[in-house]
């Protein structure tokens, strides 16, 4: 009954979103003011780990495919190919439903056990609208293009390890690069992206929004949230890949 009720609640939630703003100004300020956070402040991790990403890729895809039977451009296939439909848009987002997602969370928590949003009800505000709309609407917007840079940047990272390593040319890699590209594959990672980035603002917005006690309490559902956020992710990701690909 827990977790029936639970996904009413978050159902109802996401509902109680949709209404007229009373202040437009007021809602596009909160709107920038989350792309900011989690667009621009998760840049350097997505960064930081899509380069590696990219390099893991081609060093183990050289150590298991070095032999006179299988041209060297075929490791940048793999790495193009792995990246774009894997690494970037599942990993990265896992990595941002810690950052993002215990961020929103613990800030939603805290507003409620100090009672804020209760005095933000009092004034006639609808919270849901207010406070939850506009990371869910940020976290549509920035999430797919930090995936989008997490593929160059993982790309970059492989064609980079394989200069450094000697294990592949870039001549070599950039032609490998366009060997037998598929332009859906790109399209299949952004749909995935905007899928997991709803996961990652609207999961932990619910916990945070509903928790009850006091610090302990709000450290307990940051966790929860995460967890149930990449267990989410997972799913998606399965369901995605057998309905598309």
């Amino acid at each position: 009954m827990g977790i029936i009720s639970d996904i009413g609640r978050y159902l109802l939630m996401l509902k109680g979103m949709f209404s007229r703003p009373e202040n437009g100004k007021m809602y596009w300020k909160e709107f920038m003011h989350q792309c900011s956070d989690i667009g621009v402040g998760s840049l350097g991790i997505v960064a930081i780990i899509s380069v590696f990403i990219g390099a893991v890729s081609t060093v183990q895809t050289a150590y298991q495919l070095i032999t006179p039977l299988i041209p060297k451009s075929t490791i940048a296939v793999i790495v193009r190919d792995t990246v774009i439909l894997e690494f970037a848009p599942t990993l990265t987002c896992i990595v941002l439903a810690g950052v993002v997602g215990s961020k929103i969370a613990s800030e939603l928590g805290n507003m409620r056990v100090s009672e804020q949003i209760d005095a933000l009800e009092i004034m006639g505000i609808n919270t849901k609208t207010y406070l939850i709309m506009p990371k869910i609407a940020a976290g549509l917007l920035t999430i797919p293009m930090l995936i989008a840079i997490a593929m160059a940047l993982g790309i970059w990272g492989g064609r980079l390890a394989a200069n450094m390593a000697n294990i592949v040319s870039p001549e070599e890699f950039d032609k490998g690069l366009h060997e037998g590209f598929l332009p859906y594959n790109v399209f299949f990672a952004l749909a995935k992206s905007y899928t997991f980035a709803f996961i990652i603002c609207s999961i932990p917005a619910f916990f945070g929004f509903y928790v009850k006690g006091g610090s302990l309490e709000i450290g307990r559902a940051s966790t929860k949230a995460v967890v149930i956020s990449c267990i989410m992710i997972l799913f998606a990701d399965y369901i995605l890949s057998a309905l598309l690909l």
